[in-house]
């Protein structure tokens, strides 16, 4: 799985739902899918995709202020 992360701060694509803190971090199942997705949208120089390995786990929850256990995850297309 891979998830689309600010360049600046590594902060992740998420998605807002009333009640849900945090908000849970849009994944995408390949790289391409996810390269693509920043393509479309015209974010190539802001944004990347990142593998959601441990390591990239503990980043992205150290960006969104939360623990890696308090993180929720929502499939794109949801």
């Amino acid at each position: 799985m891979y998830a689309i992360v600010y360049k600046s701060d590594g902060f992740p694509i998420c998605r807002q739902l009333p009640g849900v803190i945090p908000d849970p971090v849009v994944t995408w199942n390949t790289e391409d899918a996810a390269r693509a997705f920043i393509s479309s949208k015209g974010g190539d120089a802001d944004f990347q995709p990142v593998q959601l390995t441990d390591e990239a786990m503990d980043s992205i929850a150290a960006a969104m202020g939360c623990s890696v256990q308090a993180m929720t995850f929502e499939p794109y297309p949801s």
